[in-house]
Parts: C-alpha cells; sequence; structure tokens
C-alpha cells in the first residue's frame, strides 16, 4: 500500500481550480450557443484540448409568439405572458440536461419543462425538470470559495437528442411572475464515449492514461490493481481487511458487510482531467444519505455509466464543483459505481447534503421515486454498500448518531442534529429527495444492512 494511503484520513483544503480542463468543441455552436465557461484557472492548473464529451451552453430568453424555428404544432406550448424558456432548435448532440444560474443561495421558483427530439426521430412529450436541486457543497467549505459555484436544477437524462425546447413558467405572486435568478441557462450535455480501452472485460486492467486517472486509481490502492475498472466483490471475512485499509476502528470481531462490487472511475469512464486534483477528506465516515439523482427513469442499465458521465460533467463544468457530488452511485440493475475521486474506502468530502457532508458519504441511486418505486436490486445494493461501508468505520446501521450542521433550510450552523446513520436527504435538509417511495424503504434497509453486518 502506498505511503499516501496508509496515512490516516485528514481533512485537505482544496488545491488549484475547481475544473482544470477547459472544453474543446468540435462544432460551431448554434446561435445563441457557447461553450460552458470554465471556472477561473490558477498557476499550475492543466488544460487539455479534445476531451471526450461537450457542453452546449444556451442563454435562456423571455418568449414571444413561436419564431421561425419553432417546430412545434401544439398550441399548447404557445408561451403565456412572463414565460422564459428557449423556441425549439437544433442543436449538437447532447443526452443530459439542466438549468443553472449564476448565484447559488437564490432559488428558481416555478415550473421547468423541456422537450427533445431523439437523434434522427420524433419529439417527445413536455417533461418536468426537478427544479430544487439540494445536492450541494456546505456553505463554508473550501469548495465553495473562490470557485464560481452556481445554482441549478437537478440534470435530467433524456438519451441521444438533436433538438430541444425549453418553458420556465415562474411562480406568481399578486398575479406578477415571481423574480427569476440572473443569469439563466440551459445546459445541455454530451457524455462522450467510454475510452475505448476500458470497453468490454479485460483480463488485466489498462494502464491509467495521465497523473490524474493514475492519482485516482491509485487512491484504492489495496482493494484492486492500478487501472482496474471495478473492485471485485468480497465475501465478509476477506472484507474485514478493508479495515486495515480504511485506516478504520480495529476490532478482533468487526462487524462488516461483505464488500459488493465496485465500478471504479475508470470503469466509467470518467475523464480525470475536468475535476479538481486535490482529494479532500473527512474526520471519518458516521452516517450515510441516500438520495435519488432526480435524472428520471428514462435510461438502461447499458446507459448507466454515460448517465454518470454526463452528470460529472454538469456538476464540474456547469455548477463549478470540485468533481461529481455523491461518493457513490447505484443504477437500476443494482451496480455500485464509485463517485467523487479520493478512494472507496476512505472518508471523501462529497457535495451531497449541504449543510452535512463533513464526515458522511451520499449515495445516489439514479432515477427518481417521487411518483414511481424503487428497483428491488437498487434497494439491495444500498444494503449491502452501507453494510460494508459503514462498517470500516465501526457503525451499527440502526443507530442514530449527532452530525455538526454546517448550515442549510433546516437546521441552522452549528446545531448538534441527531440523524439515523443511514438517513433520507430529507432528514438533513427540506427536500423532497430522496422521494417518498425510496425513503420509505430506509427502515428495512438499516435493519438489512446490519443484518449483513452479522448483528
Amino acid at each position: 500500500m502506498s505511503r499516501i494511503l496508509s496515512m490516516r484520513p485528514f481533512l485537505v483544503t482544496c488545491l488549484g481550480a475547481v475544473c482544470t480542463a477547459a472544453l474543446a468543441l468540435s462544432l460551431a455552436p448554434t446561435a445563441g450557443a457557447s461553450a460552458a465557461p470554465a471556472p477561473a484557472a490558477v498557476p499550475g492548473a492543466t488544460r487539455t484540448g479534445d476531451l471526450p464529451g461537450s457542453t452546449q451552453s444556451l442563454p435562456v430568453a423571455t418568449l414571444g409568439a413561436p419564431g421561425p424555428h419553432t417546430t412545434d404544432r401544439d398550441t399548447t406550448t404557445v408561451p403565456t405572458p412572463g414565460t422564459l424558456g428557449l423556441p425549439a432548435r437544433t442543436v449538437r448532440p447532447f443526452s443530459l440536461l439542466g438549468i443553472v444560474w449564476d448565484d447559488a443561495a437564490a432559488e428558481l421558483r416555478g415550473r421547468v419543462q423541456v422537450r427533445t427530439r431523439a437523434t434522427g426521430g420524433q419529439w417527445s412529450d413536455w417533461q418536468d425538470v426537478q427544479v430544487h436541486n439540494d445536492d450541494a457543497p456546505d456553505l463554508g467549505s473550501a469548495e465553495r470559495h473562490g470557485s464560481g459555484v452556481r445554482g441549478s436544477t437537478a440534470p435530467l437524462w433524456v438519451g441521444d437528442s438533436d433538438a430541444v425546447q425549453l418553458r420556465i413558467t415562474p411562480e406568481t405572486h399578486d398575479r406578477a411572475p415571481a423574480t427569476v435568478p440572473a443569469g439563466l441557462r440551459l445546459e445541455l450535455v454530451d457524455p462522450g464515449r467510454k475510452p475505448r480501452s476500458v470497453r468490454g472485460a479485460h483480463a488485466d486492467p489498462p494502464a491509467p492514461v495521465g497523473a490524474e486517472a493514475v492519482a485516482a486509481s491509485a487512491a484504492n490502492d489495496g482493494l484492486a490493481p492500478l487501472g482496474a475498472t471495478e473492485i471485485p466483490a468480497l465475501d465478509q471475512a476477506a472484507s474485514e481487511a478493508d479495515i486495515a485499509v480504511a485506516g478504520g476502528p480495529s476490532s478482533a470481531h468487526p462487524a462488516i458487510g461483505p464488500r459488493p462490487r465496485i465500478v471504479t472511475r475508470a470503469g466509467w469512464g470518467a475523464d480525470e482531467h475536468l475535476r479538481e486534483k486535490a482529494f479532500t477528506y473527512t474526520r471519518t465516515v458516521r452516517a450515510a444519505f441516500v438520495h435519488h439523482s432526480g435524472s428520471g427513469n428514462n435510461y438502461t442499465c447499458d446507459e448507466a455509466p454515460a448517465l454518470i458521465r454526463a452528470m460529472y460533467r454538469f456538476h464540474v463544468m456547469s455548477n463549478h464543483w470540485r468533481d461529481i457530488g455523491y461518493n457513490f452511485l447505484i443504477d437500476k440493475c443494482g451496480t455500485v459505481y464509485e463517485g467523487r475521486a479520493g478512494g472507496v474506502a476512505k472518508p471523501v468530502m462529497g457535495a451531497h447534503t449541504l449543510g452535512f457532508n463533513s464526515d458522511s458519504t451520499g449515495i445516489a441511486v439514479l432515477g427518481a421515486f417521487t411518483d414511481t418505486e424503487p428497483p428491488r436490486p437498487a434497494i439491495d445494493a444500498i444494503a449491502r454498500l452501507t453494510a460494508w461501508k459503514l462498517g470500516l468505520y465501526g457503525v451499527d446501521p440502526r443507530t442514530m448518531t449527532k452530525l455538526l450542521s454546517a448550515g442549510g433550510n433546516r437546521f441552522p450552523k452549528g446545531a448538534k442534529v441527531p440523524l439515523h446513520v443511514i438517513s433520507g436527504h430529507r432528514d438533513g435538509f427540506t427536500t423532497d429527495c430522496p422521494g417518498l417511495h425510496l425513503y420509505n424503504k430506509l427502515a428495512a434497509t438499516r435493519l438489512a444492512a446490519a443484518g449483513l453486518q452479522g448483528r
């Protein structure tokens, strides 16, 4: 094990720019489009060209009568006074979209709807975009300072598309539309293709390319070979060795669940040039917050890696975060994916639960579960992952803990808040996340995770 990874976890301050790479777009933008502006660089930051994937950033405007580019014949799409958005237009290929604005503290109050055209195909029906995106870096964290963090909706996965139409209907007060945040832009994200070296199965892992890729893979030293596309599952006896890897508490009889198979960042095709170079750790892991991604349920399990690549690009290039916000992601088939870089066994500081990112880990199930039941494989995967991850730090999934609030809309800064060790996002923040149907499964998940630990 490397000397760095054998050290006890400690808090690392941010270094460098939030994003160390600028987008290189191979095609000229559609009228009104521009490349997503990258966060300001600092001395020592590296930039590369021809990165896989791209982002189109379109300024939102007040809508009038349907313009010459509008192809929508549905009379219900004629904008009402105060409606913002974009008329139907052809754009470069994309698969995920979201709205961003300048002030991360501002709220977009109203309804956001989009419809998209499948590449070479038909227009979709109108879809709602989840307006409130409460996954964010803590207010006092280094990730907030000097990084130009933006406000945003949740990202929505729409699949391969080549045209888009947007309408935003602000809430009204005394018959007047509410004020909307400044700098509204529609972000259209092409996740890019997974690098050829990580497609399919390999007897030997491919060598990482670039210092950032080597560092991200080396953070899992002791769990998988350098460049591995997955961390293999272990039985309970073998999983006890992970406690030493994490620097967790030693015990003659550790209670830890079997380690689940985890697809690494190399496995889902992360472009490691996008994120900030440094890793950020907290002291320990005392709780797990469960989320839904809000990105919709219209994806296949084969598309999950592309969805994660798109979400990663949205979090970094559009939201201006240092990396993808979640520590882990789970698809509808129950596959677990490594999220924010720094090592799956380590206490990596995420940007998932505003106010409680310290000493916690964030797990997002890809989908939206306000009106839909979560798939059984995903629920089982939450239990397996939390039984292992919390077990590394000697935590019983059935218990309560107290976390210190860094400030949010539910608990003031400095409050010591009692929370379930496995909590839903709504337990720490006023939000619908992780959706009522997923939230209602957490009580049983706590018992299942404890059982996997042998408790």
